[in-house]
Protein backbone atom coordinates (compact mmCIF):
# COMPACT_ATOMS: atom_id res chain seq x y z
CA UNK A 1 0.00 0.00 0.00
CA UNK A 2 1.48 3.49 -1.10
CA UNK A 3 1.46 6.26 1.54
CA UNK A 4 2.19 9.45 1.21
CA UNK A 5 2.51 11.79 3.95
CA UNK A 6 2.75 15.39 4.43
CA UNK A 7 3.89 17.68 7.22
CA UNK A 8 5.39 20.86 8.53
CA UNK A 9 2.70 22.96 7.44
CA UNK A 10 1.62 26.02 10.16
CA UNK A 11 0.70 29.94 10.15
CA UNK A 12 3.23 32.37 9.14
CA UNK A 13 3.30 36.01 8.36
CA UNK A 14 4.25 37.28 5.03
CA UNK A 15 7.66 37.28 3.85
CA UNK A 16 8.57 34.29 5.74
CA UNK A 17 9.34 30.83 5.09
CA UNK A 18 8.02 27.17 5.62
CA UNK A 19 8.94 23.78 4.67
CA UNK A 20 7.07 20.80 3.41
CA UNK A 21 7.84 17.32 4.17
CA UNK A 22 6.49 14.32 2.18
CA UNK A 23 7.18 11.18 3.51
CA UNK A 24 6.57 7.99 0.76
CA UNK A 25 6.84 4.30 1.99
CA UNK A 26 5.05 1.51 0.23
CA UNK A 27 6.86 0.73 -3.00
CA UNK A 28 9.49 1.65 -4.84
CA UNK A 29 9.64 5.46 -6.69
CA UNK A 30 12.62 5.44 -8.71
CA UNK A 31 10.44 6.11 -12.17
CA UNK A 32 7.87 8.35 -10.62
CA UNK A 33 7.18 11.71 -10.35
CA UNK A 34 6.54 13.61 -7.14
CA UNK A 35 4.52 16.90 -6.61
CA UNK A 36 3.10 19.22 -4.27
CA UNK A 37 -0.73 20.93 -5.23
CA UNK A 38 -2.41 23.34 -3.10
CA UNK A 39 -6.01 23.82 -3.01
CA UNK A 40 -7.07 26.94 -0.88
CA UNK A 41 -11.07 27.41 -0.39
CA UNK A 42 -13.74 27.62 -2.98
CA UNK A 43 -11.25 27.31 -5.24
CA UNK A 44 -9.71 24.57 -7.69
CA UNK A 45 -6.41 22.53 -6.79
CA UNK A 46 -3.74 23.70 -8.54
CA UNK A 47 0.05 22.84 -9.17
CA UNK A 48 2.60 23.90 -7.26
CA UNK A 49 5.84 22.46 -8.52
CA UNK A 50 7.23 18.52 -9.35
CA UNK A 51 10.32 16.74 -9.41
CA UNK A 52 11.75 13.52 -11.56
CA UNK A 53 12.28 11.25 -8.59
CA UNK A 54 15.31 9.84 -10.60
CA UNK A 55 17.09 12.45 -12.43
CA UNK A 56 16.04 15.18 -10.21
CA UNK A 57 14.61 17.45 -13.03
CA UNK A 58 11.77 20.53 -11.85
CA UNK A 59 8.67 22.15 -13.18
CA UNK A 60 7.37 25.48 -10.64
CA UNK A 61 4.12 26.88 -11.10
CA UNK A 62 4.50 30.38 -12.43
CA UNK A 63 3.17 32.01 -9.09
CA UNK A 64 5.90 30.28 -7.11
CA UNK A 65 8.97 30.30 -9.50
CA UNK A 66 11.42 31.80 -7.68
CA UNK A 67 10.37 31.45 -3.79
CA UNK A 68 9.83 27.50 -3.71
CA UNK A 69 11.83 25.04 -4.13
CA UNK A 70 11.25 21.15 -4.72
CA UNK A 71 13.96 18.71 -3.79
CA UNK A 72 14.18 14.99 -2.82
CA UNK A 73 16.09 12.79 -0.83
CA UNK A 74 16.11 9.56 -2.28
CA UNK A 75 17.42 7.76 1.10
CA UNK A 76 14.62 8.95 3.19
CA UNK A 77 12.14 8.73 0.16
CA UNK A 78 11.20 12.12 1.17
CA UNK A 79 10.45 14.92 -0.98
CA UNK A 80 10.76 18.55 0.06
CA UNK A 81 9.24 22.22 -0.58
CA UNK A 82 11.16 24.90 0.53
CA UNK A 83 8.80 27.98 0.27
CA UNK A 84 10.24 31.61 1.05
CA UNK A 85 8.89 34.84 0.59
CA UNK A 86 5.52 33.61 1.47
CA UNK A 87 2.49 35.81 0.69
CA UNK A 88 -1.16 35.79 1.95
CA UNK A 89 -2.01 34.30 -1.38
CA UNK A 90 -0.21 31.24 -0.82
CA UNK A 91 -2.59 29.91 2.18
CA UNK A 92 -4.17 26.67 1.10
CA UNK A 93 -4.08 23.07 2.15
CA UNK A 94 -0.66 21.60 0.54
CA UNK A 95 -0.82 18.11 -0.69
CA UNK A 96 1.48 15.37 -1.90
CA UNK A 97 1.19 13.61 -5.14
CA UNK A 98 2.98 10.57 -6.86
CA UNK A 99 2.55 9.94 -11.01
CA UNK A 100 3.82 8.35 -13.91
CA UNK A 101 3.14 11.02 -15.95
CA UNK A 102 6.18 13.37 -16.14
CA UNK A 103 6.76 16.64 -15.08
CA UNK A 104 2.65 16.70 -15.32
CA UNK A 105 0.68 19.73 -13.72
CA UNK A 106 -2.45 17.76 -14.51
CA UNK A 107 -4.00 16.63 -11.33
CA UNK A 108 -5.36 13.92 -13.05
CA UNK A 109 -2.33 12.50 -14.04
CA UNK A 110 -1.59 11.71 -10.25
CA UNK A 111 -1.98 8.29 -8.60
CA UNK A 112 -1.21 8.86 -5.16
CA UNK A 113 -2.10 11.45 -2.49
CA UNK A 114 -1.47 12.71 0.52
CA UNK A 115 -4.01 13.64 3.18
CA UNK A 116 -2.58 17.39 3.47
CA UNK A 117 -0.99 20.13 5.54
CA UNK A 118 -2.63 23.64 5.86
CA UNK A 119 -0.77 26.42 5.12
CA UNK A 120 -1.44 30.03 6.53
CA UNK A 121 0.30 32.99 5.74
CA UNK A 122 -1.09 36.44 7.74
CA UNK A 123 -0.46 39.53 6.14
Amino acid sequence: QVQLVESGGGLVQAGGSLRLSCAASGRTFSSYTMAWFRQAPGKEREFVAAINWSVGSTAYAESVQGRFTISRDNAKKAVYLQMNSLKPEDTAVYYCAAGRYGRSTYSGHYDYWGQGTQVTVSS
